[in-house]
């Protein structure tokens, strides 16, 4: 026994014509893509509009507001122009760097008062250049002068402080400053140990004749800075020979 189904008529919206309902579909407008909304001229601000080319176009010749390379100011009233530049933000000044190393190149002839501002560049560029020569003499010896050079400037700010008693003003870190500086003859021993053959009579006589100068010139530092220190220069001067000569015998054997 077959079952029969009811098939509902089939009903054209043109009153039964299918070529009218046809050229209807061809006129309806053709949907455009998902989130694409027609750029709208009353928008004032760019980037709320899908129309990539015209935000870009309008973009494209201003930063914050101002035309690029035109060098007006940002918000805030401060350009370009007027920042510091990178290595005077960091506290790097290498002007004062070369005065400072300039003054230690004359052992006779120490300015104090250069030293009076202390930095930690110029000694840092001197324990690098201590550490390459001993590098190129076959000797690597980075941690081994780095520590050396901290227990120094910590052994001398303990002594000189010691003995000027309630008046000793000297600053760690000016103290780091004035022992890094003072290595400057260490480094330059190191540089021509390079060329002299090792052992000998002219070793000694150079790296003495080193020592003098480096203790000579730290103690004319610290008693210079230090308040009451003309009165121990002695017992400072034998400080500083103790430390760079530790520095000379690494840089000997």
């Amino acid at each position: 026994m077959s079952k029969q189904f009811a098939i509902p008529p089939v009903v054209f919206p043109s009153g039964g014509n299918p070529t009218a309902a046809g050229s209807n579909i061809q006129q309806r407008r053709i949907p455009t893509a998902p989130f694409q909304s027609p750029p709208s001229s009353a928008s004032s601000i760019p980037f709320m509009s899908f129309d990539i080319g015209s935000a870009a176009a309008s973009t494209s010749g201003s930063f914050y507001g101002c035309p690029i390379g035109s060098g007006a100011s940002l918000p805030g009233g401060t350009g370009f122009e007027d920042e510091e530049p990178l290595l005077d933000e960091l506290g790097i000044h290498p002007d004062q760097i070369w005065r400072k190393t300039k003054s230690i190149l004359h052992p006779f002839r120490v300015n104090p008062e250069l030293h009076k501002e202390s930095d930690m560049s110029g000694p840092f560029l001197l324990y690098v250049s201590l550490s390459l020569f001993q590098l190129l003499a076959g000797k690597i010896q980075f941690g081994v002068i780095l520590g050396w050079i901290i227990v120094s400037f910590f052994f001398l700010y303990v002594v000189v402080n010691m003995l000027a008693g309630r008046n000793g003003n000297l600053e760690l870190h000016r103290c780091a400053s004035l022992v890094g500086y003072s290595m400057l003859p260490v480094v330059i021993l190191s540089a021509i140990m390079l060329f002299v053959p090792q052992g000998g009579t002219l070793v000694f006589g150079l790296a003495a004749l080193f020592v003098l100068w480096a203790t000579r010139v730290c103690t004319g530092l610290m008693v210079a800075l230090v308040d009451g220190g003309d009165e121990h220069r002695a017992l400072i001067a034998y400080a500083c020979f103790l430390v760079y000569t530790l520095f000379s015998f690494l840089v000997i054997f």
